[in-house]
């Protein structure tokens, strides 16, 4: 039991502090994750407080078939599915830039570029289409191998595999399209 599994079942027996361990150690990876659906950071926090809000007041029972950050994944994103039903239509959707890098060792110049660069990327991810922007965070930002994605995406290993390699392609002509990558590479 790790990944999280631990905390849950000590915050099921009383013990508050291991909630507050869980939030800790997943709230930011779901924030970037729930974006994916958004495309609004503050509504993304929301969702993210939700999932934690669910599995505090229902308190789900875990099943170990999966890992718990797969399981706490799938909660959340089932809660985003329930939003892009429940949204209007007629949402706009907002560009939200990163945060600042913070490594003191880079220049200054090289902080501005590599802020430049991640910024290009994250409005190309924006651009494809959702279910490719999600599969790329689940595997390139979150680090889940393919049977954990088709999990929490409910697709089968197959559709994951095929869903990655369109994803890196669409991402790539974006990418292209802002002069990021050279077109050969």
């Amino acid at each position: 039991m790790d990944n999280g599994a631990s905390s849950y079942l000590r915050y099921l027996e009383g013990d508050d502090e291991a909630f507050v361990e869980l939030i800790r150690q997943f709230k930011d990876g779901l924030i970037f994750y729930l974006d994916s659906f958004t495309h609004d950071i503050h509504l993304a926090e929301d969702l993210t407080q939700e999932t934690f809000i669910k599995i505090a007041v229902r308190k789900p029972a875990y099943v170990y078939k999966a890992q718990f950050k797969t399981w706490l994944y799938q909660i959340a994103h089932n809660l985003a599915l329930d939003w892009l039903r429940r949204r209007p239509k007629h949402d706009a959707i907002q560009l939200e830039l990163i945060g600042d890098i913070s490594d003191d060792e880079m220049s200054l110049e090289y902080k501005y570029l590599r802020k430049e660069r991640r910024i290009m990327v994250r409005r190309a991810l924006r651009r494809i289409r959702r279910d490719y922007s999600q599969v790329l965070y689940l595997a390139y930002f979150e680090g889940f191998d393919n049977p954990q994605i088709a999990r929490i995406m409910k697709k089968s290993k197959r559709q994951i595999e095929n869903l990655l390699y369109q994803a890196k392609k669409a991402l790539k002509s974006e990418l292209c399209k802002e002069a990021l990558f050279d077109e050969k590479s």
